[in-house]
């Protein structure tokens, strides 16, 4: 019936009888009309596409359901020509009356398969006369002769199979009289009525199935397979039997298979679904008893590749007897293989990797392992596999079934090369990945991988440094480190004599800069020869000057900045310790081919997310210049999203998590997803032996710190604020609205900018320089109430705000007050910066200062400002991580009074969904963080409206509310 096009639309035509009904089936190109028997099989086998149209489904669904209660023998004589009742029609079937369960079938039916030429109670009117006109049709189906010739289809009910038998000898059939004039449906109600005392038939009538495989030997040697259809009780499954004892035993025979009279219907039933699964079985069914059918060797690679697990799906299981084991399983092994020869001399940074374990001629490879029992094949035995043309082998003295995927893996052998790195990163999660050559593919992850014992040793080195003892302070640091610290230093000291890089994300304070000058000086105790480059935010060069010139005195130490700036003379001039080179990472940029010249022993990235850009100027420049070691300080290790991390890692320790595409793939998207919560812990494994991060709030890090209270103030906006926010609002949010996709970008940027601007003060937003500053915004007038209380305490106070622009004019209004302050911005120079920052440091009698301006860029990281004991936020960041280190900079190990933290935040506002968003990040500890201000862009026209607009309470100032910031 492949002709019939059930792509196209259903229509059911009533008869009376109804087994005279007709189904036509119309498409673009032509209809066809099926009487109802013929049509059925058309409409079972439609039921399992998914491309109906309703029409074709409804009539589908409702032949299913039809046949359903032919097969329960839920059917019953309907009134004939010549009844006394005053029928007039022909004598036909019809199903009877149905139950609560039937009746709500067909109504799910019908409301769920009606469609627009159809309401729901016409398609239940079509459902029930389809029912009636399969319950006609099948019946008179059914073949003549022997015991079958009583059962419509195989599937009447007790009883009612012998009155049909006996309508069709008398000729009730077709509406005939005896001589005593009695009609069908009286004939046909006596005979059902004689009976109805007979005992209920309890045999299994519903029934599943599952093949049996067997062979011979001869069939073994030829790569052939028989397999048996099994029929099993649905509600037992160890009443079980040979399907063709259906078709070639009596049911009521003593000792017989035990099935009910209905239990072969339904095992036709469950044999045509299994071969709508798998084509193969439809041999089967063009059986007269389907007993049995040989698979050759291309039919029983199709049920290995595909026929197990789609007949798994449908429940049909593949049963395989033990003499014909499938115990063949492929893992992935990871282990060393020797160099390859004519391999390519290493470069300056393998060159620096000579005397660890990763040594550059140090190769390993992911190879496919294939075992018997578990017990690994030989080479001579995965040659044998490789080769074999059928998929059944003869391995030990037994025949093994050989999954086709297992015959690839054992042909392919080795899977790719790894780099040392490589093969440690897989020994440190159990997870491979093979990552494609295309541009558009995937990588592979390659699950439980089998870690050989030259990587072993190298994981239980690695993974035990950070609970090594403590090495010995070096004899040239001027300090006494804390235990942290000396543990700090012998995990660092562990790595970078392997030639592994690190990262060290303590909170600002924690003493990085302390333990990197020890761990130059341990390195070069240790014989170490060149020298440690810093790369660091300008406003650190002093701070690392000085600190070396503090712990490490008479340890050599230059600045490679400025117009004057030279590596001439590096090398000559320097005897004994090699010392120190500090740039900026500036600097670095334009000379990093000068700095690649010289012979590093250490590079040291300061404020490492300065390079959590992979494709920035500045991370690929860095990249360039080789050393033996690498080591990251940072303590906002992730900003944003996981990439940064990666981008941090891949400088410092190349090739441990892979290409950028391989870990957003493998590793980011499902951590970000929160979907597979595994690979969180998985990457933990991989990340924690290379990345140190201890906060101030640990156990037993920093006790001497005094503690930190933190208060957020909800401000009101002014009546002039209000007006501008709402017009702003109103004009910006037209504008966006008609703009295209990159105009639109740029707008909403500049909407979020200018109301955060007029959050902070009017004269912000309108660029006004001078005039009136206090009373026109509350974040000034509240800024004025928390100095005069700080500054008749003696205290001193650090004041962030991320817009240099809003601190102009917060340093004119202090002026006018006659407060003494100090600015720091990001157009400072470094020497005025350090001298700022020393000012502030001593309060010197003639210069107190107790005030500093900082613009949260230039100020918020590498500076000790310990004396100030208030920390004010202006405005929010979108990142929680920027303000904590921002407060750092006085909530450090050195600070001996409690530090009160202030954060502003206007209501009612998009400040105030900025810091509902910084709350929940701060919630969420060390997870992924969100994209920040760029993210926003992409909200909607109306999403971004909501997250805008001004909200207001009942008294008329603004108020809280809205849906949370994505």
């Amino acid at each position: 019936m492949s002709f019939v096009p059930v792509t196209g639309t259903a229509c059911f035509r009533p008869a009376d009888p109804p087994r005279e009904s007709v189904v036509e089936f119309v498409d673009e190109r032509r209809t066809v009309a099926l009487p109802m028997r013929a049509a059925l099989p058309v409409l079972t086998r439609a039921h399992t596409r998914d491309d109906l149209h309703p029409s074709v489904a409804l009539l589908s669904g409702a032949a299913l359901l039809g046949l359903r209660l032919v097969a329960a023998g839920r059917f019953e004589p309907a009134v004939g020509a010549g009844d006394p009742d005053g029928g007039t029609g022909p004598a036909s079937w019809r199903a009877a009356p149905l139950d609560d369960a039937d009746t709500d079938r067909v109504a799910m039916l019908a409301r769920a398969r009606h469609h627009d030429d159809l309401s729901e109670q016409e398609a239940e009117v079509v459902v029930r006369q389809v029912l009636d006109a399969v319950c006609d049709a099948i019946p008179r189906g059914a073949p003549t002769g022997g015991r079958d010739a009583a059962r419509p289809g195989g599937a009447d009910a007790p009883g009612a199979r012998r009155a049909a038998g006996a309508a069709r000898r008398t000729g009730a059939g077709s509406g005939s009289r005896s001589g005593s004039g009695e009609t069908f449906a009286d004939r046909l109600r006596r005979r059902i009525e004689a009976h109805r005392e007979e005992p209920a038939d309890d045999r299994p009538q519903l029934v599943t199935v599952s093949l049996r495989v067997e062979a011979d030997e001869e069939e073994l040697v030829a790569g052939a397979v028989r397999l048996v259809p099994q029929v099993h009780d649905e509600r037992n499954p160890l009443h079980v039997c040979d399907a063709a004892l259906l078709w070639t035993q009596d049911p009521g025979e003593p000792g017989g298979h035990g099935f009910g009279d209905r239990a072969r219907t339904h095992a036709l039933v469950a044999l045509r679904a299994a071969a709508d699964t798998w084509p193969v079985l439809e041999r089967l069914l063009e059986l007269r008893v389907p007993d049995e059918i040989t698979l050759d060797a291309e039919e029983l690679v199709s049920l290995l590749e595909v026929g197990v697990g789609a007949l798994g799906q449908r429940g049909v299981d593949v049963l395989w007897p033990r003499s014909l084991g499938r115990d063949l399983t492929a893992t992935a092994v990871l282990d060393a293989r020797p160099a390859a020869p004519g391999r390519a001399a290493p470069g300056p940074r393998e060159e620096a990797l000579q005397d660890s374990i990763l040594a550059p001629d140090q190769l390993f490879a992911f190879r496919w392992q294939v075992a018997l029992h578990g017990d690994p094949l030989t080479e001579e035995e995965m040659e044998q596999l490789a080769t074999a043309a059928a998929p059944v082998l003869r391995l030990r003295g037994g025949w093994t079934v050989v999954d086709p995927a297992v015959a690839r893996k054992a042909r392919q052998r080795m899977v790719r090369s790894l780099s040392a790195v490589e093969a440690l990163a897989t020994a440190l999660t159990g997870v491979g990945v093979v990552e494609r050559r295309r541009a558009d593919a995937e990588p592979a992850p390659l699950e439980q991988v089998v870690v050989g014992a030259s990587l072993l040793r190298m994981r239980d080195r690695i993974t035990q440094a950070a609970v090594r003892p403590p090495v010995e302070t070096p004899a040239g640091l001027r300090a006494t480190l804390r235990d942290y610290q000396r543990h700090g230093l012998t995990w660092l000291a562990e790595l970078t004599s392997l030639g592994l890089g690190a990262c060290l994300a303590d909170d600002m304070g924690l003493g990085k800069t302390v333990t990197l000058i020890a761990l130059h000086l341990h390195r070069h105790d240790e014989g170490a020869t060149g020298p440690t480059l810093v790369v660091c935010p300008t406003s650190l060069l002093g701070n690392w000057e000085a600190e070396i010139a503090r712990f490490a005195p008479g340890v050599p130490v230059r600045r490679f900045h400025g117009g004057q700036r030279s590596l001439d003379d590096l090398e000559a001039g320097l005897t004994g310790d090699p010392g120190f080179v500090l740039t900026t990472y500036g600097t670095m940029r334009v000379s990093h081919e000068q700095l690649a010249g010289v012979a590093w022993d250490l590079v040291v990235a300061d404020e490492a997310q300065h390079v959590k850009n992979p494709r920035s100027a500045t991370a690929r420049h860095l990249r360039r210049i080789p050393s033996r070691a690498r080591v990251a300080l940072t303590g906002t290790p992730v900003e944003n999203d996981l990439t940064e991390l990666w981008a941090i890692l891949d400088w410092a320790t190349p090739g441990l998590l892979g290409s950028r595409n391989a870990f957003r793939k493998v590793w980011a998207a499902p951590i970000e997803s929160g979907l597979e919560p595994t690979k969180a812990r998985q990457f933990a494994d991989l990340v924690e032996p290379f990345l140190l991060r201890r906060r101030k709030s640990d156990p037993g890090i920093a006790p001497e710190l005094p503690a930190k209270t933190e208060t957020d103030h909800p401000l009101s906006l002014t009546r002039e604020q209000t007006v501008l926010y709402e017009a702003f609002v109103r004009d910006t949010m037209e504008r966006i609205e008609r703009a295209d996709e990159e105009t639109r970008r740029g707008l909403v940027l500049a909407l979020l900018t200018g109301l955060k601007q007029i959050c902070n003060h009017p004269a912000h937003f309108l660029k006004q320089s001078g005039g009136r500053v206090a009373g026109r915004s509350e974040k000034i007038d509240l800024l004025d109430e928390l100095l005069s209380t700080v500054l008749a305490e003696g205290g001193a106070a650090l004041v962030f705000t991320q817009y240099v622009a809003m601190a102009r004019l917060v340093e004119s209004h202090l002026s006018a007050q006659g407060i003494a302050h100090q600015f720091l911005h990001g157009g400072t120079p470094v020497r005025e910066r350090e001298a700022m920052v020393r000012r502030f440091q001593d309060a010197a009698p003639d210069e107190p200062a107790p005030v500093f301006l900082l613009s949260l860029k230039a100020g918020g990281t590498g500076l000790n400002l310990t004396r100030a004991d208030h920390v004010v936020h202006l405005d929010r960041w979108w990142n929680p991580a920027v303000e904590e280190q921002a407060t750092d900079r006085a909530y450090r190990i050195g600070q001996t009074r409690p530090v009160q933290v202030h954060r502003m935040t206007t209501r009612g506002t998009i400040e105030e969904k900025v810091g509902e968003l910084l709350a929940r990040k701060r919630a969420l500890a060390d997870a992924v963080l969100g994209g920040g201000e760029a993210a926003l862009t992409e909200l909607s026209d109306a999403e971004l409206r909501d997250l805008v607009t001004l909200r207001r309470d009942p008294a008329g100032g603004a108020a809280a509310g809205g849906p949370d910031l994505p």
